[in-house]
């Protein structure tokens, strides 16, 4: 019990991100898009490194054990590729429109330093075609960033209950993607209502999805197996959980760290993602 609330505790963490996110957005003097770029890449680095050095190779291992090396090997990369199809089932189903990674520019997140009595006075009228269009967005890409994030919670969760030492560098990389991803909802619905409060509730919301993924994924799992792993059922978890960071890195965090930063600021929170991902498995 105490290694499923450990477990629990880290997704709820990574979670909890979209929130700091957002309260970064309204108390910090101004959006520092070079942090963003920085540690969006850096999240990349360390779900990259991980996935391919470490948790496919567990998985192999696993499933090794349980089939055999030739077949083993096989349905490991079949699963590593299922659950590349399964997050991206989920991207596909999301309106391209609301995309919850596209970064919001330095206008639109200098709303968010002004003082809230003036955006009131300046913000579309009440009821307007306007504020609805602003709102409708913030709470669609509160609901897209839900979607995203469920997947993530499942991810964390799984690997931290296999493995505490990767669920706590997983969850430090979820954690870090989720902050920009905070801003993203909060911008419309500050424009809509003037109120920080209601943009930060939603945006905190929309991060829990994590917490939420990761109790579905436990319920799954008591159902299927009554809480016992057995070889086969460890390797694919693993397999699948490096195909879904894998997704996530490739299509969410990188394209996302690019557009943010200046330079190599991605590259440099890549490389430094994987350097301190490398030197943390050969420490522990």
């Amino acid at each position: 019990m105490n290694e499923v609330l450990f477990a629990f505790g880290l997704t709820l963490f990574a979670g909890l991100a979209t929130g700091v996110g957002s309260a970064i957005a309204f108390f910090a003097d101004r959006t520092n898009y070079r942090f963003l770029s920085v540690s969006t890449g850096f999240s990349a680095g360390v779900m990259l490194y991980v996935s391919f050095v470490e948790i496919l190779l567990k998985g192999s291992e696993s499933l090794e054990e349980a089939f055999g090396a030739s077949k083993g090997e096989w349905v490991n990369t079949a699963f590593f590729f299922a659950g590349i199809a399964l997050i991206g089932a989920i991207d596909y189903f999301i309106p391209s429109a609301e995309n919850p990674h596209e970064p919001r520019s330095e206008e639109e997140t200098a709303t968010l330093h002004e003082d809230a009595q003036r955006v009131r006075k300046v913000r579309p009228p009440k009821g307007s075609d306007q504020e609805k269009g602003l709102m409708r967005t913030g709470l669609f890409t509160a609901l897209a960033i839900g979607i995203h994030n469920f997947p993530e919670g499942l991810v964390t969760f799984l690997a931290a209950l296999q493995d505490p030492k990767l669920g706590v560098a997983i969850a430090v990389a979820v954690a870090l993607h989720n902050i920009p991803e905070g801003i993203s909802v909060s911008v419309p619905i500050f424009y809509a209502t003037g109120k920080r409060s209601k943009a930060f509730v939603y945006s905190l919301l929309s991060g829990m999805a994590e917490p939420v993924g990761a109790l579905i994924a436990y319920g799954a799992l008591r159902l299927f197996t009554g809480g016992e792993f057995s070889s086969a059922v460890t390797g694919a978890l693993f397999a699948m959980v490096a195909g879904i960071m894998v997704y996530i890195s490739l299509d969410e965090l990188l394209p996302t760290s690019r557009a943010f930063g200046k330079g190599h600021d991605s590259l440099i929170g890549l490389v430094t993602g994987m350097a301190v991902m490398a030197l943390s498995l050969l420490l522990m």
